[in-house]
């Protein structure tokens, strides 16, 4: 697809994938509108991590996504929709399950609305591989039944079956894409990588949750080629596809191989404190991504060796902007 002044729009644009994606989009012409969760310190997320000229490309419209008139006024005028918008954390899910599953369902439903108001041409619809919970086969593909196995995954969920249902009752041309854990540049030490990056650099202890829990990791310019695939690729509407590497290891594993990518003699503890439930726990995620290979011709780039390199470096180079060692919710 030529994407020169393309009009598209990026819900969630200050988070990780979504300033990953809008960087990506405004470097291949398109005219991006970002729409960022409003705060009184006119603060636009990892947006501002761009650069000056990438970040002046870009129509910022701070909002909320529970604003539904808010939600059609960023719409209104656009070509394609990329719906990253969410509260994604799952240990706050644990805690403010209510404000989740408003955020996740009901913003989601606003941006449905509005697409279908404004006769978009493709909504790209985000999910997450948490939504299959503990894999009951491996790979898994696009058919492994849904488990709401914490408030998060139950609020996403209840996102894609609405995104299905505008699909089929108003034709609604809706892709919906269902990355694995990607990781990358940018990312809050939430996650499990930066959470192992940055005590590594900095401490003598990595304080870790499940060791023994498996995921399949992909580089995050691997999953934003998935969204930009996605979106110009024909006859998928309706259509769910996992964006995973196709491989896993353990949470244990990941972490002795950036340890010695860092190359300091760290030790390894679980901290019970950073447990999930037990039967909220994922034990293992594995994406089967053939569907993705064959429909949208996506298949991931970055070796976990090569995008771990370039996340430590990164990290390295911004540890200003973590707080080491602290439990992030």
């Amino acid at each position: 697809m030529d994407w020169t002044d393309k009009r598209v729009l990026v819900t969630g644009a200050g988070g990780f994938i979504g300033s990953h994606l809008v960087e990506r989009l405004v470097g291949e012409g398109a005219r991006v509108r970002a729409l960022v969760h409003y705060n009184s310190r006119n603060d636009p997320g990892l947006l501002k991590l761009l650069s000056v000229d990438a970040l002046a490309a870009v129509e910022l419209i701070p909002a909320d996504l529970l604003d539904p008139y808010a939600v059609r006024q960023a719409v209104d005028g656009v070509e394609i929709v990329f719906h990253l918008g969410a509260l994604i954390s799952i240990p706050y899910s644990y805690r403010h399950p209510y404000h989740v599953a408003e955020t996740n369902v009901m913003g989601t439903l606003n941006v449905l609305e509005a697409c279908c108001a404004a006769g978009i041409s493709r909504l790209v619809h985000t999910s997450s591989s948490e939504v299959y919970g503990t894999a009951q086969y491996v790979p898994i593909d696009e058919d492994h039944p849904l488990q709401g196995q914490s408030p998060y995954s139950a609020s996403k969920i209840g996102a894609d079956k609405l995104a299905e249902s505008f699909y089929r009752a108003y034709d609604l041309p809706v892709v919906t894409l269902r990355p694995f854990n990607t990781y990358g540049p940018r990312q809050s030490d939430r996650a499990v990588i930066p959470t192992i990056i940055t005590q590594a650099l900095t401490q003598d202890v990595v304080h870790l949750g499940n060791l023994d829990a498996r995921r399949d990791l992909t580089y995050v310019t691997d999953t934003v080629d998935g969204f930009m695939k996605v979106s110009a690729a024909a006859g998928v509407e309706g259509k769910t596809y996992n964006l995973g590497a196709g491989s896993d290891l353990s949470i244990g594993e990941l972490a002795e191989k950036i340890i010695e990518l860092i190359g300091r003699n760290v030790k390894i503890e679980v901290e019970k404190v950073r447990l999930r439930p037990e039967r909220s726990e994922v034990q293992r995620l594995l994406a089967d991504n053939s569907l993705a290979k064959k429909d949208l011709g996506w298949e991931p780039r970055i070796s976990l060796a090569e995008g771990l390199r370039r996340t430590i470096e990164w990290i390295s180079d911004n540890l200003e902007l973590y707080e080491p060692g602290r439990y992030q919710v």
